[in-house]
Formats: structure tokens, C-alpha cells, sequence
């Protein structure tokens, strides 16, 4: 199969990466932006063979990935220090295999909770669509947005009503405290009747711990 080059995949004439900084910039949710390598955002968009005309492209293009809400939300891109893989590693894509991917969907996104954000390539028909997996309901669940439709989500939409019952009071500092490759692990946890972020215990557990419980859901 032929792969196109990074010349051949960046559109310097409709590239999606200005819009997607003026969405960020207008929206009210915080964000911190990681710089990606040139030869990792090269490498990335070769493997993904997407054009940075899409969202997709442009974002694992330009950045290392995007941080959201003080760090509860970490949106991949091309790799960065500050966040634990990138859109490569996390899907099969990278030299590296220290991430089992989960075939069929593309994961995009994490956050602190626990849950994962991947777009549909055929795990659930081919959708296109962002599916997330729920740690209170150990499932996937369609967001039935498209990945654009997703970054504008991140941007602009009612996270706090998304996450009300994952969070608690402080969790903003709280996060912070977390390294790049750890997940809060919730006590009793999530998906049990007593389970609440505001009622839990939570502590520091490994990312690998929780995608192992999404992936399994994912491949049921």
C-alpha cells in the first residue's frame, strides 16, 4: 500500500489548524497547548495518513496534544512530555507496543476519571462517530459527534454537566498532582451504587490499569 508523504498530507492551502486555534481561543474552557516535535507531528501524520484539511491532521500535525480543564481532559496529538502518548502510540501506529490498541476505533482523547474518547473506524459500524468509555458504567457510549464536532465539545460544551458526578469539590488542584501517565482510581469505585466522586476516595492509578478495563469492554 502506498503512503503518502507529509508534503502529499499537508494542505497548506485549506489547513485546519488556525480554525481549530480560534475555536480553542473563543471558547471558555482552559487549555494548555504542548509544541510537538517536527519529526514526531511528521511521523504522526504519515502513519494516520490524514490530511491536515481535517481537524485530525492538523491537530496531530501542530501539537503534541492539548490539555483541558487544568488537566482533566488531555487530547492527543504528536507526543509531548507533559502527556502520556500520542495519537500513534495509543493506536498501534508507533515502533513501540507498550499500548495494546483497541482495533476497529481510534482513541483520541483521556481523562482524569478514567475514561477514554475514541472515534469509530469499525468497532461499532464504522460510524465515525466519538464513543466514550463511561468508568461508571463500563461501557462505550456514543457522543454521536463527528472528531470536529468533538474539539468543539472540548471548546465550548457543558463539561461540568458532563462530568458532574465524576467530580468533586477541589478537584481542580487535585488533578493537577497527577502525573502525565496516572488516572484518579475512585474508591468505592464508579461504577458501583456507592460510588460518586463526591463521596469516593481517590488516589493516583496507572492509565494502563484503566484502559485495560475500556479495552476489555470495547472488545466484548
Amino acid at each position: 500500500m502506498h503512503l503518502l508523504s507529509v508534503a502529499e498530507l499537508v494542505d497548506t492551502e485549506n489547513h485546519a489548524w488556525e480554525e481549530i486555534r480560534e475555536l480553542l481561543s473563543q471558547g471558555p474552557r482552559t487549555y494548555r497547548l504542548e509544541p510537538a516535535e517536527p519529526e514526531a507531528a511528521a511521523q504522526t501524520l504519515v502513519r494516520l495518513q490524514v490530511s491536515t484539511r481535517s481537524y485530525l491532521g492538523a491537530i496531530a500535525y501542530e501539537s503534541g496534544g492539548i490539555v483541558f480543564e487544568h488537566g482533566w481532559i488531555t487530547l492527543l496529538g504528536a507526543g509531548a512530555a507533559g502527556i502520556c502518548g500520542s495519537l500513534a502510540s495509543w493506536n498501534g501506529l508507533a515502533d513501540s507496543e507498550e499500548l495494546a490498541a483497541l482495533p476497529g476505533l481510534l482513541v483520541v482523547a483521556y481523562d482524569a476519571a478514567g475514561g477514554f474518547f475514541g472515534l469509530d473506524t469499525g468497532r461499532f459500524g464504522q460510524s465515525g462517530q466519538i464513543y466514550y468509555y463511561a468508568p461508571d458504567a463500563q461501557v462505550w457510549e456514543t457522543t454521536e459527534l463527528t472528531y470536529s464536532g468533538f474539539i468543539g465539545w472540548l471548546a465550548e460544551g457543558d463539561l461540568d454537566l458532563f462530568y458532574e458526578t465524576f467530580r468533586w469539590e477541589g478537584w481542580e488542584e487535585e488533578v493537577q498532582q497527577l502525573a502525565p501517565d496516572q488516572v484518579f482510581g475512585y474508591y468505592p469505585p464508579l461504577w458501583t451504587e456507592q460510588g460518586s466522586g463526591s463521596g469516593s476516595s481517590k488516589a493516583p492509578v496507572s492509565i494502563l490499569e484503566a484502559w485495560q478495563a475500556a479495552r476489555s469492554a470495547g472488545a466484548e
